[in-house]
């Protein structure tokens, strides 16, 4: 039987050269895959002209950006953005918003108070600008006063990174789309996805759909590719938990849903802090929590059980040394699987 799949797109970054996006983008789109999402991090480069670039060298896939916050370029900025990449690739844009890091939001200089609230406020005033309104706002976090763009863009999706409980009522509520991050287990996604179903309902809304991002490394040595990935695994796993501390309530949740018990994430974490050898230390459970690796169909096959939690398109960050040829190499089983 067929496994049920989402669609399958990659995630890029501002670690990356912008001229390897535009190779990888390009190779996403030859291997017939969905989508392209660009991650902007704070003090990494900056995606925007990059998914400009990608824009103009592409034709079919969606462009996704995930996340921008409304902190450090404000809504009307953002909409003046993505109107303009609306023109460049009609009907293929997503604006990804989010609250962002907030010890990196407060490092630049901003205020970083009430971070739902101001994520509501953004969504309110891109969207209408977006629409061709003319906007004036005075709330917690943003005052705008008669903007308007001076030329009517294409529709924009905007879709809503969560997690929190508030953050996600808010992306049922008005968001057009859910973003997970990286290192979210099925199952906590699916606890999400949820909590997003049951506040769209309340709002007499259709469920929005839910893009993943997750880390892969797809070869046809399956044994090779779960290996290669537990050094991705590792530096985002060290990055995400950057204390020993470091165990709020939301964090602890995800530990409780990857199936791992507590006493041994722990032990682990400070082993690579330490750092020890990935390989070694990250076990398959660690794979099958927090990444798809393998030989194509076996990440096909993983790909299915994200479905099956709520997921409707993931979003994968190829590592290693042949990320094209691996975008190729699965692209060849997704086609094939849906022959």
């Amino acid at each position: 039987m067929t496994p049920i799949l989402p669609q399958i797109g990659i995630r890029l970054s501002g670690a990356l050269e912008p001229r390897r996006c535009i190779e990888l983008a390009q190779a996403a789109e030859a291997a017939g895959l969905a989508s392209v999402w660009f991650a902007e991090n704070p003090f990494q480069r900056g995606v925007l002209a990059t998914t400009g670039a990608c824009a103009v060298v592409t034709d079919r896939v969606r462009i996704g950006v995930g996340v921008v916050n409304p902190f450090g370029r404000h809504p009307v900025t953002i909409a003046m953005e993505f109107g303009a990449l609306a023109e460049l690739a009609p009907d293929r844009i997503v604006l990804g918003l989010g609250s962002g890091i907030g010890a990196a939001v407060r490092r630049m200089g901003y205020p970083y108070n009430r971070p739902v609230t101001a994520l509501r406020e953004a969504v309110g005033i891109v969207r209408a600008l977006l629409a061709g309104d003319s906007v004036s706002h005075r709330g917690f976090a943003f005052a705008v006063k008669r903007a308007q763009l001076t030329y009517r863009p294409g529709k924009v999706p905007i879709y809503l990174a969560a997690a929190g409980v508030h953050a996600l009522s808010a992306c049922g509520e008005i968001g057009d789309g859910l973003i997970v991050s990286n290192l979210t287990p099925p199952q906590t996604t699916e606890r999400m996805a949820a909590m997003v179903g049951e506040a769209a309902g309340r709002f007499n809304r259709k469920m929005p759909p839910i893009v993943q991002y997750v880390p892969c490394v797809v070869r046809p040595d399956g044994a090779e590719a779960r290996a290669a990935v537990k050094t991705q695994l590792a530096e985002m796993l060290t990055a995400f938990w950057s204390g020993e501390s470091d165990w709020p309530a939301s964090k602890e949740a995800i530990v409780v849903e990857s199936g791992i018990p507590r006493s041994h994430f722990a032990a682990v974490l400070a082993w690579l802090r330490r750092g020890e050898d990935a390989e070694s230390l990250l076990d398959d459970r660690f794979v099958e929590a927090f990444a798809i690796a393998g030989t194509a169909e076996e990440c096909l096959r993983q790909a299915a059980v994200y479905r099956a939690a709520g997921v409707d398109e993931l979003a994968l960050t190829f590592a290693g040394e042949q990320v094209a040829q691996d975008i190729a190499y699965l692209g060849q089983a997704i086609n094939g699987a849906a022959t």
